[in-house]
């Protein structure tokens, strides 16, 4: 039935899962399909085990001391296919890579079988009054200090077994809390493998609902199929087209300043020609009254002759120096421009603009019937999935898989408390052991305190306290227990120890670095004919590569139940649910639409004409050289400023009288003719000067830019009449690219939230780590080993104690003989 779930849980997605994947191109647009819902997974399969963890470390690494060999994956897979012991070296391989525990379980072993016998022999030894037996005691002159010796060993040993039986103890409380503590952990995997299961369903329905933001998307485009392909077409187009027009609309303005220009030539010309013969009649005037000045007697005197004679010199600058009377007029050109302006050539090019504009529309006009066939097809790819879905029975086999989950939780919560019991009886035994050594403790403390504080040293063997003979008995009481207890203690501590030391060996450790997974995945492992057992188990084909490790890894990463069990290798949903074989039918529809721009007309044969006319206007004609050398001239040969400036320097070097006042006159009338006539006149050059450049960057090559400008417009004309189609195609299909890349989009995203979100089996790579790596490994395998370190190192030290409490009694009990003499060495 689990396969059953993994196989349909994914049916829907169509070509997204097929063999062969078309190549992915991204659209130029993203959609936006949102995310996948999902819930968060409650169960850490993480345990930390807290303080205790230390002594976890310190076992593990007693374990690597006992058994540091690789895991053995070749034996094991022996094993398994039960050819173990077919060659001679398996044993060997066996034992080399066991040595370790059966030496320490031989030696424990041996603890067990001596260390009863040799208390049997103690006793009877003792019985005979021998082996310390005999209530005499010799005196010695270094009793005082081996006394001290014995007891300091014993207390250390003491304390040394005192510490092993806490961490049993800690051991045994920690294996009993995580059990009492484990229902949780599996309450919240139930509860993952719930959520898992439910949460299926609506993710499949979600992923079947965002076909419509993809529908929604290519429906929007095809509504606008204007401002979307009308408007490529229209891009693709204006390459050419828009750099035509702008140069016959910057044409046609060059015919609108060409006019104002020839217009400011005509009137400056004609201003400057009054001015100039104003200006020459002012200035004749100017140097008669100047010369008659200077005839005058006063200029004959000594101190004026020689500056009158550089004045009388000077007049003849007094004169125009730029002569316009002989420019050639331009009154022809100019009534042929305002011929060419009588047509308004840029109302012509706006009208072409205007039509070239119209691409969207008349893309809209031409595309009506297609487009509704392309939707209809949309509609029913959507209407094709929704009810293909609909027939997977999907809620079938999840409610049945629901129900066995419902049963196997409930079969658990009912045997919870039977474990917990069992637990229990465990958990008494466990502390039965470790009050055993406790017991051996307490003789052992209560000797050392008793005989300690009783002890008299001033007083004879035979005189000494009671309190220190009761000491001596508790030592020798924990002797007697100890001999009882030992060899029980060691055969549970050698039991747990090989039982617990190879499973964290050959489970636990081996589960963590996946060489577990590797000696599962060994080909004909589990079935002689099948090469691969879980592909056996799913596909009822064994050749196809899926591994456990593979399929826990994927799960552990949260990856989807079909990416990581290849459910690619059990259907073909292609002959069920094909979604490029409607893309295919909605390229082949799109292909096909045909889009005429022959309306368009960017300028008729009156734009051209009037162009051509202004080409012929005679504007380059112009003797423009004439112009720019009068203009290039002053208005005077010599500024009047300064002439007038320096007659009135002149003028006062003379002696002071009628002549002075008379040249200081003439320099002041001099300064009012160039105020009020040389300064307009040169305002007047200089707008003929921009008016004449002007006209001569106008007139350059005019005919050539004429001809330029109508031969970009035909060229624009033309591709729109004969290439149009080439460029509609071109444009047509990257269109239909737009379109058919929404629906490789959606597939595409179908296919990656199927691999890591859909159906995310985390909850079973969590079931697995809670079984193996939690309650096995961390629970049991770390308690059950630090259990057994503690009970064994403390009754490995019940030796040394045994022989440090009997030679210590000696000097606590009361003897019934002495010698005081005698200093040769004690016998037993």
């Amino acid at each position: 039935m689990a396969v059953e779930l993994c196989l349909l849980l994914l049916l829907f997605c169509g070509s997204t899962i097929s063999e062969v994947q078309p190549i992915y191109k991204p659209p130029p647009g993203t959609l936006d399909f949102g995310f996948v819902p999902s819930k968060t997974y409650d169960t850490g399969a993480y345990h930390e085990p807290g303080a205790i963890g230390i002594l976890f470390k310190i076992v593990h690494a007693f374990l690597y001391l006992v058994q540091p060999n690789t895991f053995p994956q070749d034996l094991i897979r022996k094993l398994a296919q039960q050819q173990f012991g077919n060659t001679q070296g398996d044993y060997q391989k066996a034992i080399y890579y066991e040595i370790g525990f059966i030496v320490s379980a031989a030696l424990g072993l041996l603890f067990i079988l001596l260390l009863p016998l040799v208390g049997l022999c103690f006793c009877m030894c003792r019985c005979c009054d021998n082996c310390g037996g005999e209530m005499h005691q010799r005196q010695k002159k270094n009793a005082d200090c081996q006394r001290s010796c014995f007891a300091t060993f014993l207390f250390v040993a003491s304390l040394i077994i005192s510490v092993g039986v806490l961490c049993a103890y800690a051991a045994n409380q920690h294996l009993t809390n995580q059990v009492r503590g484990a229902k949780k952990l599996v309450n919240s995997n139930f509860k993952d493998l719930k959520i898992f299961l439910n949460d299926t369903p609506a993710q499949i329905d979600y992923l079947v609902s965002q076909y419509n933001t993809t529908k929604d998307k290519a429906l929007s485009d095809l509504n606008n199929v204007g401002p979307v392909l009308g408007t490529r077409v229209q891009e693709q187009l204006g390459k050419e087209v828009r750099p035509a027009l702008d140069a016959a609309l910057t044409m046609a303005g060059a015919i609108r300043e060409t006019k104002e220009a020839l217009e400011n030539v005509s009137v400056s010309v004609e201003v400057l020609q009054e001015g100039t013969e104003r200006l020459h009649a002012n200035l004749t005037d100017v140097k008669m009254h100047l010369s008659n000045t200077l005839n005058d007697s006063a200029c004959n005197a000594a101190q004026a002759a020689s500056t009158c004679n550089i004045i009388k010199n000077s007049l003849e600058q007094l004169n125009i120096n730029a002569n316009f009377s002989g420019l050639p007029g331009v009154s022809s050109q100019l009534a042929k421009v305002n011929d060419v302006l009588k047509i308004d050539l840029s109302s012509l090019v706006q009208k072409g603009y205007a039509a070239f504009n119209d691409t969207p529309d008349l893309v809209v006009n031409q595309t009506r019937n297609i487009l509704s066939d392309i939707k209809s097809v949309l509609e029913s790819i959507g209407s094709n999935i929704t009810t293909f879905t609909r027939a997977l029975p999907v809620q079938k086999i999840l409610a049945d898989l629901m129900v066995h989950l419902t049963q196997t939780e409930a079969y658990v919560q009912d045997y919870f408390p039977v474990v917990e019991q069992y637990d229990f009886y465990r958990w008494l035994g466990c502390l039965i052991l470790c009050c055993m050594l406790v017991l051996i403790l307490v003789f052992y403390y209560l000797g050392l305190l008793c005989g300690t504080c009783g002890y008299d040293k001033h007083a004879s063997p035979t005189t000494r306290g009671c309190i220190s003979n009761t000491g001596g008995n508790f030592l020798m009481a924990g002797v007697g227990f100890s001999f009882l207890f030992s060899w029980v203690l060691m055969i549970v501590v050698v039991l747990t120890f090989v039982t617990g030391g190879n499973v964290e060996k050959l489970v636990c450790e081996p589960f963590e670095d996946k060489n577990l997974f590797k000696v599962l995945d060994t080909p004909y492992l589990l079935n002689k004919h099948w090469k691969n057992y879980l592909a056996g188990i799913i596909f009822k084909n064994p050749n196809v590569n899926l591994t456990f490790e593979k399929v826990y890894s994927d799960c552990k990463e949260n990856k989807g139940i079909y990416t990581s069990l290849h459910l690619e290798h059990l259907f073909n949903i292609n002959e069920l649910l094909n979604i490029s074989m409607y893309t295919e039918d909605v390229a082949f529809r799109i292909e096909h639409i045909q889009i005429n721009l022959s309306k368009i007309i960017l300028l008729d044969e009156i734009g051209k004409e009037n162009l051509l006319n202004f080409s012929s206007s005679g504007v380059d004609g112009i003797d423009f050289s004439a112009y720019l050398t009068e203009i290039n001239k002053s208005v005077t040969k010599v500024d009047l400023l300064s002439f007038a400036n320096d007659l009135e320097a002149r003028a006062d070097q003379l002696p002071k009288g009628a002549l002075e006042n008379a040249l200081k006159g003439h320099a002041n009338n001099i300064r009012m003719i160039h105020n009020q006539q040389v300064v307009p006149l040169e305002q007047a050059m200089s707008t003929l000067n921009q008016s004449i450049r002007l006209l001569k960057r106008t007139s350059s090559e005019l005919m050539v830019k004429v001809k330029n400008v109508i031969s970009a417009v035909n060229a624009a004309q033309n591709l729109i009449n004969n290439n149009a189609s080439q460029v509609i195609v071109q444009e047509t299909k990257k269109y239909m690219d737009t379109i058919i890349g929404y629906f490789e989009q959606y597939t595409e995203w179908v296919k990656e939230s199927i691999s890591m979100e859909v159906a995310a089996c985390k909850p079973i790579a969590n079931v697995i780590d809670t079984a193996v790596d939690i309650f096995l490994c961390s629970y049991i395998a770390d308690s059950v080993n630090t259990f057994w370190f503690g009970l064994g190192g403390s009754s490995m030290f019940l030796i040394p104690a045994i022989i440090f409490a009997v030679k210590l009694s000696k000097y606590y009990r009361r003897m019934d003989t002495e010698d005081v003499y005698d200093d040769s060495v004690e016998q037993w």
